[in-house]
């Protein structure tokens, strides 16, 4: 941190944790066959939809008899037509310990405003106790905190044999990280995150469980047009074949085959946690030559290896906030990294996108950035 020479940037300078940053060497004009002006419902466009499908199947190794849709609103859109359409039954346990958890704490609550609820809060950089699950629930949860930083660590806690459902939000996980489909009832994701497509779209997947409960089970609230997933009490199968609620966007779909088929290319699902693991070994060596930066992760297993959110360690927090954000713009405006500030209500420091869309080596030069950047913030603010 002595030395005043600007390091080398990246050559792809994007972190943001969302929309996340493009397959290596991505261009628009490698869209070629988008069949823009054509409608979704053609038989070529809900071709190019059931592909989204069949490849996030091959991809993800989801199970043959699990359904797969694509569905709007992104993956907010997915995690709230689950709720709406499956919670009643069962008492309901929710586990939240970062932003998108807590809206669904708040969906639960307030918005469905179940009776039977008990919620599991843990602070930023914490996990609550998993522990106190209870399988005859329906347990709604995020894998990967994407605004923390902190993962679950296994699925031990979840019962293969529960008679309740089990609801996971995974859109920072998704491609990311291995998922255990045998313990999971419903399990959402968005495109911009971990292939970093565009926005606007969200995936659902739901297990032969929770199927049979979406089949038999009716809400008694209303419900939007947009979450439906049943017509005369049977389930919309061609919702899970490629035919859609609303208007996809085309060319988002082609961006979307895009991305799944460069993962299947370079290896599938292995290839991608590789990826992941030599960003996160990357990260790892960095803190160890940063000890004024640490992981919000309190503990080590449970820390994120794609959504890298860094604490200011020996900053008094009065400065922290301020001396981050002048950080993040010199970072922004010399090049080094775009788009990673803490997300808002986190502790000041930073946040990194490290999934398997970005190089190692850009990692690598970003972080570096970061170091000088840090040693030239805190410099001038102490003349």
């Amino acid at each position: 941190m002595t030395s005043n020479a600007l390091p080398s940037p990246p050559r792809r300078p994007r972190f943001s944790s969302g929309p996340c940053e493009k397959r290596p060497d991505w261009s628009l004009w490698d869209l070629s066959g988008f069949p823009l002006g054509r409608s979704h419902r053609s038989l070529e466009g809900r071709a190019r939809l059931k592909r989204v499908i069949d490849l996030s199947r091959e991809v993800l190794q989801i199970p043959a008899d699990y359904r797969i849709a694509i569905v709007p609103g992104s993956d907010t859109g997915a995690v709230e037509m689950a709720l709406w359409s499956l919670l009643g039954p069962r008492g309901v346990d929710v586990f939240a310990w970062e932003s998108f958890g807590r809206d669904w704490v708040m969906d639960v609550t307030r918005q469905l405003a179940l009776s039977d609820v008990r919620v599991f809060d843990g602070g930023y950089g914490e996990l609550p106790n998993l522990s106190q699950a209870d399988s005859d629930r329906d347990i709604i949860f995020t894998w990967n905190g994407t605004t923390s930083g902190v993962r679950v660590p296994s699925a031990d806690w979840l019962m293969t044999d529960r008679r309740g459902l089990t609801i996971c939000d995974a859109t920072s996980a998704a491609f990311c990280m291995p998922l255990p489909w045998q313990r999971l009832d419903v399990v959402t994701w968005s495109w911009q995150k971990g292939l970093g497509g565009e926005g606007a779209h969200g995936m659902l997947v739901l297990s032969p469980r929770a199927a049979k409960r979406l089949e038999a089970y009716d809400p008694p609230w209303p419900m939007p047009k947009l979450f439906r997933m049943k017509a005369d009490g049977r389930i919309k199968e061609d919702l899970f074949e490629g035919s859609t609620i609303n208007t996809p966007s085309m060319l988002a779909v082609e961006d979307a085959i895009d991305s799944l088929e460069w993962a299947q290319a370079i290896g599938g699902l292995p290839a991608l946690l590789d990826r992941v693991e030599a960003n996160f070994a990357c990260v790892t060596e960095w803190l160890q030559d940063n000890p004024w930066c640490a992981l919000l992760a309190r503990r080590p297993e449970t820390a994120s290896p794609v959504s890298i959110c860094l604490r200011l360690t020996d900053i008094d927090p009065a400065q922290g906030d301020r001396l981050a954000r002048d950080v993040v713009d010199r970072l922004a405006v010399t090049g080094g990294a775009y788009d990673v500030g803490a997300y808002r209500g986190a502790p000041a420091g930073f946040r990194f996108w490290a999934g398997p869309t970005v190089e190692t080596a850009d990692l690598r030069a970003g972080l570096n950035c970061l170091t000088h950047a840090f040693s030239e913030a805190r410099r001038e603010a102490a003349v």
